[in-house]
Order: structure tokens, then C-alpha cells, then sequence
């Protein structure tokens, strides 16, 4: 067992604790019926939560679509466990009134399954994921924005030490879907940008930036440059050239490049994040 499975088990085994204490102190479904029985059914209980959880984990990934991961930024975990909660909560609701429907019935006592007792089981589950989600959303964002700030500062700091100096290609020729052409050198693209049925290419010449429009796509722009690996595309409408991106800027989860010589910040789309983090620090 690794130690992110580790770590999801230790949340699990927590969760579903305050969980069944709160059974233990509010005793809904007929629970204080049950004597000194209350503490097996209660360790039952438990069990049974922590398979909800990896049931609801399972759901998440395959069919919600949204797997468990620190990647995608703080705003996309915050959905997740949003979703999570909406699916853990009614399901582990229903399955504890089944389980506690046998217990009940074999003493003589009235069967949970009552719209009233499943009601309440529901309130109280659904009081007890908002309480630790809450937690455990303060502290999973409050980590991840510090893991981000280190991971940005070494971004930045391999940005810093890269070499000052272009080296010299050859001249290369961006073609439209009519006549038009742009003769330019790939080190001196700054960034790429699909305007309607047009791309701006903002570009250095003679020490100035300068942009010009060509009639043709992003997509197209992509293949003609794809011998050129510093060239990428960071959003559907961008791509950029790394090595002209002075700084990196992250805040809520999303990030933004800052281009040299122009005062652009160049978006990057949730999905291009960890691709352009990793172009970064192997370029």
C-alpha cells in the first residue's frame, strides 16, 4: 500500500468514525433497543461505511468521470468532493436503514424502513459529511495551495536559468488558407492566438513586438509548427513558445503565463496544466 492509499484509508477509517459517533449519541432507527448489541452493530456500521466510500470512489471514477487527483487544481477538488458528498451521502443512508431493518425486526422492534426513521437517517448522515467535508476541505485545499506555491517557485526558478540566448534556425514560413504568409524565426514567436476565422501571431521583429493576422486556424498553426517542441498549445485559442514565457502565475487553481517583452498573460487551460508544467521543467 502505497502512501496516497495509505492516506485515503486513514480519511476513510476518520469519516466514517464521527460518523458512527454521531449514531452512537443520537441513537436514530431504534438503536438504544439494542443494549450492549449497540456497539457490534456500530463497528458493523462502520465497515459498512468505509465500502460506501470506496463504492462512491468507484462511481466517481467511472462513471461521474472524475478520479481522484491534485492536478487538476483546488476548484476541481472542491467540485469533486461536492459530488462525492451528493452520492456517499443517500447511498450510505439507504444501505445502513437495509442493514439495521434485521436487527430491528428480530427484537420485536419497529422497522426502520418508515419513510420517518430513513428521513432521519439521511439528515443525520448528510449533517455528518457536510461537518467533515468542511474538514477535510480546509485542510486537502490548504495543502495543495502550498504544494502549488513550491511547485510554481520551481517553475519560475527554471524559467529564471534558462539560457538568455536563441539559437540560430532557420527562417521559417506560416502559411494561410489564401496567399498571405509570414516569414519568421520560431524563437522570436512570443504567442499564437485563433481570433474567428483568423490567428494573430504576435512575434518579435527588428526588437519590437508586432502582430500579424493570417486567414487559417490554431490547429493548422499547430501542425506547421509541430517540429518545434517548444511551441505549445496552452489553451484551445493559444499557443505559446516557452521560451519566451518570463513567469508562471497560479491563483485559485488556474494558471496564466507571462510573456517577455509584452505585458500578455497568456491562459492555460485546466486540462494543458500539468502538460505545460512538465514542458517547463524538462525543456
Amino acid at each position: 500500500m502505497n502512501k496516497r492509499q495509505k492516506e485515503t484509508l486513514s480519511v476513510r477509517i476518520t469519516s466514517v468514525g464521527f460518523t458512527c459517533l454521531a449514531f452512537a449519541v443520537f441513537k436514530p432507527l431504534g438503536l438504544g433497543q439494542l443494549g450492549l448489541m449497540l456497539y457490534v452493530h456500530l463497528m458493523a456500521i462502520w465497515a459498512l461505511g468505509v465500502g460506501v466510500c470506496y463504492l462512491t470512489e468507484t462511481i466517481m471514477k467511472h462513471v461521474v468521470r472524475m478520479p481522484a487527483t491534485l492536478s487538476k487544481g483546488a476548484d476541481y477538488i472542491i467540485r469533486r468532493n461536492l459530488w462525492f458528498q451528493l452520492i456517499n451521502t443517500p447511498l450510505e443512508a439507504l444501505l445502513i436503514c437495509l442493514y439495521l431493518h434485521f436487527p430491528m425486526t428480530s427484537i420485536g422492534a419497529e422497522s426502520p424502513l418508515s419513510w420517518l426513521g430513513c428521513v432521519q437517517t439521511i439528515f443525520l448522515v448528510a449533517f455528518c459529511s457536510f461537518a467533515i467535508g468542511l474538514y477535510w476541505r480546509y485542510k486537502f485545499r490548504s495543502r495543495y495551495l502550498s504544494d502549488e506555491l513550491e511547485e510554481i517557485k520551481a517553475l519560475n526558478e527554471q524559467l529564471k536559468h534558462s539560457p538568455k540566448t536563441a539559437i540560430s534556425q532557420p527562417a521559417i514560413v506560416l502559411t494561410g488558407t489564401t496567399n498571405e504568409t509570414i516569414t519568421l524565426q520560431v524563437h522570436d514567436i512570443l504567442y499564437i492566438e485563433a481570433v474567428g476565422n483568423y490567428v494573430k501571431v504576435c512575434r518579435l521583429h527588428d526588437g519590437a513586438v508586432r502582430a500579424d493576422m493570417l486567414r487559417a486556424t490554431s490547429k493548422q498553426m499547430e501542425e506547421e509548427l509541430h517540429d518545434y517542441p517548444m511551441v505549445v498549445r496552452c489553451h484551445r485559442a493559444f499557443l505559446v513558445n516557452l521560451n519566451q514565457v518570463d513567469q508562471v502565475i497560479c491563483k485559485s487553481g488556474s494558471m496564466q503565463l507571462s510573456m517577455k517583452q509584452c505585458t500578455e498573460h497568456i491562459p492555460v487551460s485546466r486540462s494543458k496544466i500539468p502538460l505545460i508544467k512538465k514542458a517547463i521543467l524538462t525543456r
